[in-house]
């Protein structure tokens, strides 16, 4: 499906008055700090220098209080305290980073991570079981989960078990009469809701750490929690969770602790990515987060928690190989599901009629599922349904567009689903095989009712127009102030207009490699997966912009998102 351009509006009167006021700040940059909120000079600072020194109080986070008391109390006493978390990436790096923090401050510290097919996600009576009875523990802290978890924590109770939840997702209408309960999303607005699962268990070790220097406890001083900084960094990014705030200070500061991380675990997937050089933002959600969620798809759940927890190199080195398969034996699952699922769309798609898609088959992994279902939307523009049959039921993966909330069209089906849950971008559903029919055709109609006047075209949002002379070191410097960028603060798109392509040539059969000119300026760039795209004449081009390395010499590079034939500007 090509894409529409659309650019993103811009007040050019307070861009003039912020360039002119800032340093080294060239104006597309200053376009950029006022499409991203920046009204002052002073803004345009706070936004480009996200520091620690910024962080709120974590007493101000619900239930902080009494979760410290009781955690302080278990590593005064010698308790066994057990981390229970979650097998995906924010899960992991939460579990990780609270065990280190916890072993750091003395305590007698295990981990438990409940397996995808086994146990499903969170803190179920099964699991708990199946916890208690691996860890004999007498305090559970949990991470990434554990709000609603009602059932879980009473029988905890009732077997003398305390539970301290550690959370970030939406309460529902019962919350677990746990000791503490520490979720930001329990009250309306408060700043720290847009932390990660990781970031609340970050504030908790903060309290505890800060708590012990006010009792002036010699581990609590001597723990650097900069150390942890990396496991926070990633799980932040891979959890899509908005990039402000808060959440930019610690990013920022986390992938400066992950160039040289403490914990032999981050150098092995380094190594086995084959990483070098600088990292950035996206290292966390393609190179980093797929590796540590496929432990969890397709392998051991607790195979990603053991690389972090490993203090031997050797070991790290065995355990990121084992993910690194993983990683290839999901791409392969994902591949083969993608194609079957393609294949049967295409056999009856007809974009008139079909506007919410659902695709079923004996023996899709769940998995990967929600990865395929994305895959689709790319390909589609439409909300798409996934599900793996596995006998009588059919468990499913839903990925949305933005004028489409798949959960409103969920409830819509409710009557056809044994249960379903999520948010308006992405959930899912379980359903019984008998009622595939009837919720294919529900889901449709529903769908159908609110997108059939609605263009579905794709949209390449652009920030801003700028010249091939614009695109110099000075600009590549400052967007680096600007990030971390992901969710919320998207990477920068750029265009640039009626450029001629110099030289051109195509890379493993499926990029391109360029070179730009407008006649007096010449910059280099990479169409990945590009091939088939080069128009003959002059073109239009939107892009990021990044720095390549290559030989030991580094020069600035062009990531191409879009080419077309240039096209006469109103």
């Amino acid at each position: 499906m090509s894409r529409v351009w659309k650019f993103k509006p811009c007040e050019e009167a307070l861009v003039e008055r912020l360039f002119q006021c800032l340093e080294n700040v060239p104006k597309p940059l200053a376009a950029l700090l006022v499409q991203r909120g920046c009204t002052t000079a002073e803004d345009a600072y706070d936004f480009m220098n996200p520091a620690l020194s910024t962080l709120r109080d974590p007493f101000e986070l619900p239930d902080m209080t009494p979760a410290v008391e009781r955690v302080r109390r278990a590593l005064a006493d010698g308790e066994k305290i057990t981390v229970f978390g979650d097998y995906d990436a924010d899960g992991v790096c939460s579990t990780a980073l609270m065990v280190r923090v916890l072993r750091g401050l003395g305590g007698n510290v295990s981990a438990y991570i409940p397996g995808r097919l086994e146990n499903g996600y969170g803190l179920s009576p099964d699991a708990l079981q199946t916890c208690v009875e691996l860890h004999g523990p007498s305090l559970i802290v949990t991470v990434d989960c554990g709000t609603g978890a009602v059932a879980a924590v009473e029988a905890a109770r009732e077997r003398g078990v305390d539970i301290v939840v550690t959370d970030h997702h939406e309460p529902g209408e019962k919350i677990a009469s746990a000791v503490a309960v520490v979720n930001p999303k329990r009250v309306e607005n408060h700043p720290a809701s847009i932390l990660a699962g990781v970031g609340v268990a970050f504030k908790v070790c903060h309290a505890l750490i800060k708590a012990g220097r006010d009792d002036t406890c010699a581990a609590s001083t001597l723990f650097d929690l900069k150390s942890v900084l990396d496991f926070v960094a990633v799980a932040t990014v891979t959890d899509m969770v908005p990039l402000l705030g808060e959440n930019r200070a610690l990013v920022r500061a986390g992938f400066q602790t992950l160039e040289n991380s403490a914990w032999p675990g981050w150098g092995a997937l380094k190594r086995v990515s084959g990483l070098r050089g600088p990292l950035e933002t996206w290292h966390a959600g393609f190179t980093f987060g797929p590796r540590i969620n496929a432990a969890g798809r397709v392998g051991r759940a607790d195979a990603a928690l053991d690389l972090f927890l490993t203090d031997l190199p050797e070991k790290a080195d065995e355990l990121a190989a084992l993910l690194d398969e993983s990683n290839r034996e999901r791409q392969a699952i994902e591949r083969d599901i993608v194609k079957e699922a393609v294949d049967e769309i295409d056999s009856w798609f007809d974009e008139t009629r079909h506007f919410g898609l659902v695709v079923a088959r004996e023996g899709w992994h769940a998995g990967v599922i929600g990865i395929v279902a994305s895959r689709l939307i790319q390909r589609y523009g439409r909300p798409v349904a996934v599900i793996g049959i596995d006998g009588d039921r059919g468990r499913g993966s839903c990925r949305s567009i933005e004028a489409f909330s798949v959960l409103d069209g969920l409830h819509a089906c409710a009557d056809l689903l044994v249960r379903h849950g999520g948010h308006e971008m992405a959930a899912g559903l379980e359903v019984k095989t008998e009622n595939l029919d009837a919720f294919r055709k529900c889901f449709n109609d529903y769908a159908y009712k609110r997108l059939k006047d609605v263009d579905l075209s794709p949209v390449l949002e652009i920030d801003r127009m700028v010249d091939l002379s614009e695109i110099d070191s000075l600009l590549m410097s400052g967007l680096r102030r600007t990030g971390p960028f992901g969710q919320d603060n998207p990477e920068p798109i750029w265009a640039v207009m009626n450029v001629n392509v110099a030289d051109s040539r195509i890379l493993k059969e499926k990029h391109l490699k360029l070179t730009f000119t407008d006649g007096r300026n010449r910059v280099d760039a990479i169409g990945f997966n590009m091939a088939e795209k080069l128009p003959d004449g002059p073109v239009d081009i939107a892009f990021s912009l990044h720095e390549n390395t290559w030989n030991g010499r580094t020069s600035l590079q062009l990531n191409l998102k879009d080419i077309r034939p240039t096209q006469a500007q109103a």
